[in-house]
C-alpha cells in the first residue's frame, strides 16, 4: 500500500510540475511575442537549478553581444585559478636588493581597496629594484571605444597598477589630487575632456562639487616616479630579473574583488584579474593566456564556444550565447556555497547595480549580473521563487532603440511572473 501511494504521490507530482512548467512556458510566450520586441534581438534561456529540466527557451543557441555579462566569465576563470588571498608580487633577494615583478594585482594604493600589504613590504626593503617586461599585453583591449580613454570606466592595463591607474581631483584641501604625483599636471578649467588623449594633462573645473576620477597614462618611467613618490626611495627598474626561484607575497582578499567586480561592475579589476589568473599559469602576463586556458581546459562542455577579447565587456568584439551564460551560472552554483555566490553577485532591490530594480516583496528574490552598452542589455544570474525553487537564467537584449528602462521594465514583469507561479 505504501508503495502504490508512493507512485501516485510521485505521478501527481511530476504531472503538477509538468503543467507548471507549461503555464510558465505559455506566460513567458505571450509575453516575448509582444510588439515591444519586434525591433530588437532577444535570448533567453530559463532552467531549473535542481532537476535541470528547461523552462523556457528562445533564440539561446544564438551569439550576443554580452556587455559586462562578460564579467561572469572572469569571475569564473578567477574563482578557479586564484587562492583566497591575492597574490600581490612575486620577488627574489640578490645580495642586498629586493627584486620583484608585478600579477596584475590592482589593489596597490586603490583609491577604493584598502590594502597596503604590499606597500608595507616594499617599506621594509632599502634597496629594491622593479621587473615590468613580464607584462605583454595591450593597455586597452580588442575594440573599446577609442575616446573613452579619459572616462573612469575605462583605465589602461597594466602588470603592476598602482592608485587603480586612475587620477581622483576634488576641490578638498587637504587632498586635491590624489596620487599627488600629478597635482601640477592639472589644469583648472573648463574644458570638452578631461584630459589629453597622449599624456597626462588633466582639466578640472573648479565650480564641481564631486570628485572626477580620469584613467593615467601608464608607463614605466611614470610607475618608477609615482612608487618613489610614495615609498620615499629610490628604485631601479632592470631588464630582467635574476636567477632563482620567486616567492609570492599575498595580500588582498579575493572575495572583495570579486564583490567590487559584480556590485559596481568595475572594468579595471575585471580586466587585472584576468591577468592574475595568467599570471598563475604562465610568467607571461596577458588576458588572453587566461581566456583561452579558462575555454580549452575549464569549460570543455560549453554549448557554443565563445568569442571572448576582454575582461570588462567593454568590447564589442565579445560574443556569448544565453546556454553558454547559463552553463558557467550552473558551475559556479555548484561548486560554490550558495551563501558566499549569492554575496558576491548584486542583489535585486537591493545592491550595486541592481539597486533599483527587480526588488523582491519581502526578500532579495534576483542574484545576476547586469551588462549594459549603447543599445543593448542582459542580465544573467539566479531567480528564487516563491515556492523554494532556484532558476538559473540568461536574459539578453540587443540593437534596441527603445529606452533601456523599458526593457528592465519588460523583464521585471517576466521574473514576477516566474516569482509568483514556479
Amino acid at each position: 500500500m505504501k508503495k502504490v501511494f508512493l507512485s501516485c504521490f510521485l505521478v501527481i507530482g511530476m504531472i503538477a510540475c509538468k503543467s507548471t512548467k507549461k503555464t510558465v512556458s505559455k506566460s513567458l510566450n505571450k509575453s516575448l511575442s509582444a510588439s515591444f520586441y519586434d525591433h530588437q534581438f532577444t535570448g533567453v534561456l530559463f532552467i531549473d537549478a535542481a532537476s535541470k529540466d528547461t523552462l523556457y527557451n528562445q533564440n539561446s543557441a544564438k551569439y550576443f553581444t554580452p556587455a559586462s555579462n562578460t564579467k561572469i566569465f572572469t569571475l569564473y576563470a578567477a574563482l578557479q585559478t586564484l587562492p583566497d588571498k591575492i597574490p600581490a608580487l612575486r620577488y627574489l633577494h640578490q645580495n642586498d636588493t629586493l627584486y620583484f615583478e608585478g600579477t596584475g594585482d590592482p589593489s596597490f594604493l586603490h583609491p577604493y581597496l584598502k590594502d597596503s600589504t604590499a606597500f608595507h613590504f616594499l617599506q621594509q626593503h632599502k634597496t629594491i629594484a622593479l621587473y615590468t617586461g613580464n607584462f605583454l599585453d595591450s593597455k586597452f583591449g580588442p575594440g573599446w571605444s577609442w575616446d573613452d580613454y579619459e572616462y573612469y570606466y575605462s583605465p589602461e592595463r597594466s602588470g603592476f597598477p598602482t592608485h587603480g591607474n586612475v587620477v581622483l581631483i576634488s576641490n578638498e584641501t587637504k587632498n586635491p589630487v590624489v596620487p599627488d604625483y600629478f597635482r601640477d599636471s592639472v589644469i583648472q578649467i573648463s574644458n570638452n575632456s578631461n584630459r589629453e588623449a597622449h599624456r597626462n594633462l588633466f582639466y578640472f573645473d573648479a565650480t564641481r562639487t564631486d570628485t572626477l576620477e580620469v584613467p593615467f597614462k601608464t608607463n614605466d618611467d611614470n610607475l618608477k616616479a609615482l612608487l618613489e613618490k610614495e615609498l620615499k626611495k629610490p628604485i631601479t627598474l632592470v631588464k630582467k630579473m635574476p636567477p632563482g626561484v620567486k616567492q609570492t607575497l599575498y595580500g588582498f582578499s579575493a572575495d572583495s574583488l570579486y564583490v567590487r567586480l559584480m556590485h559596481e561592475s568595475d572594468n579595471f579589476i575585471a580586466e587585472q584579474l584576468l591577468m592574475l589568473s595568467a599570471s598563475e599559469i604562465s610568467d607571461t602576463l596577458n588576458t588572453n593566456i587566461a581566456i583561452t586556458h579558462t575555454v580549452d581546459n575549464l569549460l570543455q562542455n560549453l554549448p557554443q564556444r565563445p568569442r571572448w577579447v576582454d575582461g570588462s565587456g567593454l568590447s564589442r568584439y565579445n560574443l556569448f550565447t544565453p546556454q553558454s551564460m547559463v552553463h558557467v551560472l550552473q558551475r559556479l552554483y555548484l561548486d560554490i556555497p550558495r551563501e558566499r555566490l549569492f554575496k558576491i553577485f548584486p542583489s535585486g532591490g537591493v545592491s550595486g547595480t541592481l539597486g533599483n530594480w527587480y526588488e523582491g516583496n519581502t526578500a532579495p528574490y534576483i542574484f545576476a549580473k547586469s551588462g549594459s552598452l549603447g543599445n543593448n542589455y542582459c542580465l544573467s544570474g539566479y531567480l528564487l521563487t516563491k515556492s523554494g525553487k532556484t532558476v538559473i537564467f540568461s536574459f539578453m537584449n540587443n540593437h534596441f532603440r527603445h529606452p533601456s528602462s523599458g526593457v528592465k521594465q519588460k523583464m521585471e514583469e517576466i521574473f514576477e511572473k516566474i516569482w509568483d507561479t514556479y
